[in-house]
């Protein structure tokens, strides 16, 4: 089964057809481990297998995304990031299996260990990508590779009303394994947030099953892309849209979502990295047996370690959301011999 949202919707799910990417239900596991405070056990919801060749939370988004824009007619898919964006990777890697052609318009960003292996995989699925840098004139830009190309055009980090039904779907696929027995009710789940698709749609599929789980929200991006201001509006009008098509959906949805908002993690900028978040990765890695990195994952599970030693959460069972793609790409990071479609102004981050 994967399309939890059908078993509770009905009609919800047959007016929001997706299109099967993701290998759902996604696996929970716990892990114990010895921390300041003794011995502490979490459980940990494994996204980063949710594709069998790539995985993390973009997949479910685009399940939604993809099916719309097939019924649309589009033949291509474009979308935006900076250039180690794991969503535009993502959109690339599944566009292709879906027959679309694909376009990403990439930004540049503090240099992490992953771009230059990211920039091969785009080059061996032949992504169109194109460099938005600070003085490109953006208008002109798109016109030139959008105009009459058929295309559809997926938002920062896959990130729109419809994309965050993915994660409602998620919500209750994780309430259909908490009533099978495979771990508690979560007091806590922690997840990171960029362009809050994923955060919004868990919440509403938390608060669609009637769980009291208190969604912990980290932010690792700037201000002008995720504040609470904004998280509470895509909230409020993915739950009227859902309302819309089926009005067996509670209309006080959004109203009824248990979130903490949390900004105290965010390290000093998107993709930069301080050493509360790198110690984070190597717990997760030494005693976790999981791989996260800086950007992302690394700060939401900074917030739970540090949460953990807090006297507050004693007894408490936390879940971590790892969003991070954990399936290998079949490339290296070795600079290419020749650029073919990697812009030259991305070659630097081979040097």
């Amino acid at each position: 089964m994967t399309d939890f949202l059908a078993a509770v919707h009905p009609r919800l799910a047959e007016r929001l057809q997706k299109q099967r990417l993701a290998e759902l239900p996604t696996p929970v596991s716990s892990v114990c481990f010895e921390s300041q405070q003794g011995a502490r056990s979490i459980y940990v919801k494994h996204d980063d297998i949710s594709g069998l060749d790539y995985g993390g939370n973009k997949i479910r988004k685009l399940e939604y995304i993809f099916r719309r824009a097939e019924e649309r007619g589009a033949r291509r898919i474009a979308t935006f990031g900076a250039v180690g964006s794991n969503h535009a990777l993502a959109t690339a890697i599944f566009a292709r299996h879906s027959g679309f052609e694909c376009t990403c318009f990439l930004a540049d960003q503090a240099r992490t260990p992953n771009i230059s292996m990211t920039l091969n995989m785009h080059r061996r699925v032949g992504t169109e990508l194109v460099h938005m840098g600070r003085r490109t004139n953006r208008l002109a830009t798109l016109r030139r590779y959008l105009h009459g190309r058929r295309s559809w055009v997926i938002p920062l980090g896959g990130t729109s009303w419809l994309g965050a039904v993915g994660f409602v779907n998620a919500g209750l696929e994780l309430a259909t394994q908490i009533a099978a027995g495979e771990l508690p009710v979560p007091d806590r789940i922690y997840v990171a947030t960029g362009t809050m698709g994923t955060a919004v749609g868990l919440a509403l599929g938390l608060s669609l099953a009637d769980l009291p789980t208190e969604l912990h929200a980290v932010r690792v991006v700037d201000e002008n892309v995720a504040s609470p201001i904004c998280f509470d509006r895509l909230m409020q009008k993915t739950a009227a849209m859902m309302h819309r098509l089926d009005a067996s959906v509670p209309i006080n949805l959004a109203d009824r979502a248990h979130v903490r908002w949390r900004d105290d993690y965010f390290g000093g900028g998107y993709a930069v990295s301080d050493e509360t978040t790198a110690a984070a990765v190597r717990c997760a890695k030494d005693d976790l047996c999981l791989s996260l990195e800086t950007t992302y994952t690394g700060k939401a599970m900074a917030a739970l370690l540090h949460d953990l030693e807090s006297p507050e959460y004693a007894g408490e069972t936390c879940l971590f959301w790892n969003t991070y793609n954990s399936r290998p790409l079949p490339v290296g990071g070795d600079r290419p011999g020749t650029a073919e479609n990697i812009p030259d102004d991305f070659m630097r981050y081979f040097d």
